[in-house]
């Protein structure tokens, strides 16, 4: 009877040491998966890297398209409704790096210290406007009004308002005088938070895809309406005719030409890859 007793006290006392650890900072449940985390964070320095690394991108973007790949090489792919949350995610050793288009990128870094852009570009890509498969009219009235904006400096200009050092700020887009919208409304669908892409100013939806969406607006004679919404329902806003095309940074790839009709590319870009310093 007193040996039961004595190993009954023992467990207790055991039981209590191992309760005041926890309370005093000893290892619990959460701080051993806190550890397991840590331990499982990969160093990413280059493209090499990216084999067997946690990779945060956002849902439906190029660089979730790109990450995709890796997914067969023992790489994990966490998916982001925002860039900036795969970008938090980063800063909180949830992912080791990020794939995201390189102005966006630029301006992510400049807002969280402790973070950068690694040198060697993921991949070049050109942006485009996407508009629905069989609206061929509205395709070619884009073409047309783009192809003018392009050669009379507007689209360059718009550009360099967002994109340099030198020419930022400088060469803001105002819709001429005396404009008219005889024609109607169209629905530009976005997602805005893509700076300098598209963001907002105030209540306003500003930046690169917005200016140059209002100039070929005004060029046809139809007011622009900007619906926001999460990147990866923009195409399937444009193929079910509640918004006239999509405008937000988008790529342009064999995979969406088989959904939705491109313009011409308006700029070239390039995914990058975001780390740790």
């Amino acid at each position: 009877m007193k040996k039961i007793l004595s190993i009954v006290l023992t467990a207790a006392m055991l039981c209590t040491t191992a309760l005041a650890l926890s309370a005093c900072g000893g290892s619990s449940s959460s701080d051993t998966s806190s550890q397991a985390s840590s331990a499982d964070t990969k160093t990413v320095a280059s493209i090499d890297d990216l084999k067997g690394a946690k990779i945060g991108v956002q849902l439906g973007t190029t660089g979730d398209i790109y990450a995709s790949d890796y997914e067969e090489e023992g790489s994990t792919i966490e998916r982001f409704n925002k860039g900036a949350d795969a970008v938090l995610a980063l800063s909180q050793g949830k992912v080791d790096c990020v794939i995201i288009d390189n102005e966006p990128a630029k301006a992510f870094v400049a807002a969280n210290k402790g973070l950068k852009i690694l040198d060697e570009p993921f991949a070049e890509e050109d942006y485009a406007i996407c508009i629905a498969k069989d609206n061929n009219d509205l395709t070619e009235k884009f073409n047309t009004a783009l192809a003018d904006l392009k050669k009379d400096g507007t689209v360059d200009s718009i550009i360099k308002n967002y994109i340099g050092d030198d020419t930022k700020g400088k060469s803001p887009y105002e819709t001429p005088d005396g404009t008219e919208y005889k024609n109607g409304e169209l629905h530009m669908a976005t997602n805005a938070f893509f700076e300098p892409y598209e963001y907002y100013e105030g209540d306003k939806v500003v930046g690169i895809d917005a200016m140059i969406a209002q100039a070929i607006c005004d060029k046809l004679g139809y007011k622009l309406v900007i619906d926001d919404m999460d990147f990866d329902s923009i195409i399937t806003a444009v193929q079910s005719g509640k918004a006239d095309f999509g405008m937000a940074g988008m790529t342009v790839t064999d995979e969406r030409k088989e959904a939705i009709n491109f313009t011409d590319s308006y700029t070239t870009a390039k995914q990058v890859i975001i780390v740790k310093e």
